[in-house]
């Protein structure tokens, strides 16, 4: 009696013990990003293109904000966020942007100075209406 009594057992932890080890533990913990201060534009932005580049800077605001294919771009406590708008839905955008190696880290001095890759910078401004429409050329 007492060996049937322990095969019973035995077999019993044989065919459970698989399958509790076959059961997984998943813990998802998910940390909001936070999104960056709205910037008040009195009007909407008029950006110019970074000279050589097909990149679009926006001089006359304090942060730094890129337009490039058909993306608004601004970094903000080291990371990036991006939206099609420029005043409104940004999301956190993880790495860098591609565009961002074309953008000289001093392109606000060289706004200032008129300079551009060494050579004088004739920026002209591109309006709003116009951006949408000329970043795909």
């Amino acid at each position: 009696m007492k060996k049937i009594i322990f095969k019973i057992l035995l077999l019993t932890l044989m065919v459970l013990v698989p399958v509790t080890a076959m059961a997984r533990v998943s813990v998802h913990v998910s940390i909001p990003i936070p999104l960056p201060p709205p910037i008040i534009f009195p009007m909407p932005p008029v950006p110019l293109v970074i000279p050589e580049t097909d990149v679009y800077v926006v001089p006359d605001v304090h942060e730094d904000i890129f337009f490039f294919a058909g993306w608004w771009w601004r970094p903000w406590e080291g990371r990036w966020y991006r939206s099609r708008y420029h005043d409104r839905g940004w999301t956190y955008y993880k790495g860098i942007p591609s565009f961002h190696k074309k953008v000289h880290p001093h392109w606000r001095d060289n706004y200032r100075n008129h300079q551009g890759k060494g050579h004088h910078w004739n920026y002209q401004q591109v309006p709003q209406q116009e951006l949408q429409h000329n970043w795909r050329k």
